[in-house]
């Protein structure tokens, strides 16, 4: 039986990460991809170098050409720059809109059959980009954010519990920026309430510092961002869809509708499967939290306004 083939678009921090886990995990065959030459052909042989510890059969190849990712059945997108200390995300608009339009063209002409997953920033606007320059129908296409902000969520109230992580459910909607809407009323541990085993304070400092974790990561490293976390975040989604385990996870999903939102990627539960997005939950959001989700969703809109296509 063939592999998958997994097509990684940027062998910065975080496609390295991703590509180490793919081929360690045996997930399928990866091509990394990066405009840098040589940086995608030496992160390659590094990890296919160290497959024989792993058990790894994976082929790992470093490209500076699309064409290799050729019948690619799923694409993952890191690139763009990353946040500097005193950036937010949205500060990377620019930038990373110029990278993103060409990628799109680079995707769509040479692995059109592809599930995209996108994680470059400003998360919402990047994959809403590209899914408009692609064309490619709106299951096709997510963006990876709710996950992480939900894993960060989930670390912060395993911690203040000393539970196993494990235990901790959470699910953190909205834009992937300072505007996301963390939900503490939905998150559990072993199905217990989050609010029945903390104070209403310590959860409102959870969801704090759940907002600015990304943040926390940049002023600590000053040199760049989180990589590892989010790597392994979009792991979780290529199971999903290459294993069609229809996991529902926090995405950035294409809404036609749905929360009273059309025309733009927010973060929202979905389910995820072979198909791709195989269909968005709609969560019952009191109106303190549907304050901050529509605000969310503003922000978002905001940031499309600035897009020129």
């Amino acid at each position: 039986m063939a592999r998958n083939k997994i097509a990684l678009i940027g062998a910065g921090n975080i496609g390295g990460v991703l590509a180490q886990e793919i081929a360690y995990r045996e997930l399928g065959d990866v091509v990394l991809f990066d405009v840098v030459e040589g940086l995608p052909q030496g992160k390659a042989l590094d990890i296919a170098e160290g497959a024989p510890i792993r058990g790894s059969d994976a082929k790992v190849l470093g490209t500076n050409r699309y064409e290799d990712i050729a019948g690619s059945n799923l694409v993952i997108i890191t690139a763009g720059l990353a946040r500097k200390p005193g950036m937010s995300r949205d500060d990377l608009l620019a930038k990373n809109l110029e990278i993103m339009k060409s990628v799109a063209q680079g995707v769509k002409q040479n692995a059109p059959a592809a599930t995209v997953i996108v994680i470059s920033n400003p998360l919402d606007a990047m994959v809403y980009t590209f899914k408009q320059i692609s064309g490619f129908p709106k299951n096709r296409v997510v963006g990876m954010a709710g996950v992480l902000d939900s894993t960060r969520f989930r670390t912060f109230v395993a911690w203040e519990l000393g539970v196993s992580v494990e235990d901790v459910t959470a699910l953190v909607l909205g834009g992937h920026g300072d505007t996301m809407v963390p939900l503490p009323r939905y998150a559990q541990v072993a199905g217990i309430p989050v609010a029945k085993l903390l104070p209403s304070e310590k959860i409102a400092e959870i969801s704090k510092r759940t907002q600015n974790a990304g943040g926390e990561v940049v002023n600590l490293l000053k040199t760049g961002s989180a990589f590892v976390s989010p790597a392994t975040s979009a792991i979780e989604m290529a199971e999903a869809i290459l294993k069609d385990k229809r996991r529902v996870l926090a995405c950035a999903c294409y809404l036609e509708g749905e929360y009273g939102v059309s025309g733009l990627y927010v973060g929202v539960p979905c389910v995820l499967g072979a198909g791709g997005v195989e269909r968005v939950l709609e969560v019952q959001l009191d109106p303190d939290e549907r304050k901050l989700f529509d605000a969310s969703v503003e922000h978002v809109r905001s940031l499309i306004a600035q897009i020129k296509l």
